[in-house]
């Protein structure tokens, strides 16, 4: 693995949020198994949309009320002909799917990763 260290200052520029998912859909078009969320992430920020490869460790109805961490400071991202509006976080590989970052207790939406 490359040493690829930041600064300080180049943390504090990733707005890492935690968001509930209000609304997941099948994402057919995708071509690696995806959903598509809607994540509420309070009223500064509002609702955004984003893409997730997390089909083989969740399903829609576990997802929906969940809390997640997320960027929403990235570029939107055209993925077919759904855009994602921010980046949900996860670890890869575990038995061959994503793990959401989420915390272990309920927080206010919008809440800054610090």
């Amino acid at each position: 693995m490359e040493n690829n260290t930041i600064t300080w200052n180049d943390f504090e520029k990733v707005d890492i949020r935690v968001g509930t998912i209000l609304e997941v859909n099948d994402f057919p078009e995708a071509r690696k198994p995806a959903f598509q969320l809607q994540i509420d992430f309070g009223t500064a920020i509002g609702i955004r949309k984003s893409s997730a490869q997390i089909t083989t460790h969740y399903t829609k109805e576990e997802l929906k009320g969940k809390q997640i961490m997320a960027v929403v400071n990235f570029p939107r991202k055209q993925i077919g002909k759904f855009m994602s509006e921010c980046l949900v976080l996860g670890l890869d590989g575990h038995e061959g799917g994503v793990v959401l970052l989420s915390p272990d207790i309920q927080v206010k939406n919008g809440m800054k990763m610090t």
